[in-house]
């Protein structure tokens, strides 16, 4: 069956409630808070059929020149099979312009975008659960405004982008913890509230050994929240959080276009994303 009659536009406030409809429609848990944060950090479109009804959705987030994210990609369930995603991908793709492009794939998603030039990077696995007894790590704290210059720098050397919007926006709805060696922050993670709870990430470290006593810190303040992390499948994070109790309840296939090498390894690495859909 033909789209023509379905039109693609530009996404404002005026979309939220038919955004949020999609996206419980495909069962993610994010509330209405969770797309105006998105819709603050992002550009996109939807697909509006000619009686003005919202049958689809995506966002682009743009870090800067280095990079951008394209996500919340869904269209209705009852509109599926008439190229309507194609069409959306097409449009964020435009907008992006020269950028290099990555996503978090569904499995319902992976041949599209592989029809459209992106190739498989790696597996995020995302955990949840309710937050045990923990004990609080000795080697962490809260962060300070005086740490935000570092925590910037630290996540731009992990993500290889300038992603100082979202930083600062976690800022406002959330919370740093950070990690110091000879008065030097070394690694950090936010936490925020998401979903049906709390999401720990980014969490951006030297090693596993502080991912894990970034987690701990959050943990051992929150006993019996529900929390949720999206870490990549190579960082070794996962096998401990399943330790702790958070259940692997699925996830994604990280997506890029084009694949880029670094030249050499950065630092730090990125334990945790902030979301599967802000990277």
């Amino acid at each position: 069956m033909q789209t023509i009659d379905i039109a693609i536009t530009p996404i404002g406030l005026e979309h939220l409630d038919d955004a949020v409809r999609l996206s419980r429609q495909s069962g993610w848990p994010h509330r209405p808070e969770d797309w105006r944060l998105a819709l603050a950090l992002s550009e996109g479109f939807v697909a509006v059929t000619g009686s003005g009804e919202v049958v689809g959705t995506i966002l682009l987030t743009p870090y800067g020149a280095d990079c951008a994210t394209i996500n919340m990609v869904i269209v209705d369930e009852g509109m599926r099979g008439r190229g309507l995603g194609r069409r959306l991908m097409e449009a964020a793709m435009t907008l992006a312009g020269c950028r290099p492009l990555r996503l978090v794939a569904t499995a319902e998603g992976l041949p599209l975008y592989e029809r459209l030039g992106f190739r498989e990077t790696g597996t995020i696995v995302q955990h949840q659960g309710v937050a045990g007894s923990i004990a609080a790590p000795d080697n962490t704290r809260a962060a300070t405004a005086d740490d935000l210059a570092a925590i910037l720098d630290l996540d731009r050397q992990a993500y290889s982008a300038d992603r100082a919007d979202l930083i600062r926006k976690l800022t406002e709805i959330g919370e740093y913890a950070v990690i110091c060696r000879e008065g030097q922050v070394v690694a950090f993670a936010a936490i925020r509230t998401f979903g049906r709870g709390d999401v720990i990430g980014p969490i951006v470290a030297p090693d596993l050994d502080d991912a894990k006593a970034l987690v701990s810190h959050f943990i051992s303040r929150r006993q019996g929240a529900f929390l949720r992390v999206d870490t990549g499948a190579g960082t070794g994070l996962a096998p401990w959080l399943e330790g702790q109790g958070f259940a692997h309840v699925g996830g994604g296939i990280a997506m890029a276009r084009p694949v880029t090498i670094p030249t050499a390894a950065p630092a730090v690495t990125t334990f945790a994303l902030a979301n599967q859909a802000l990277g």
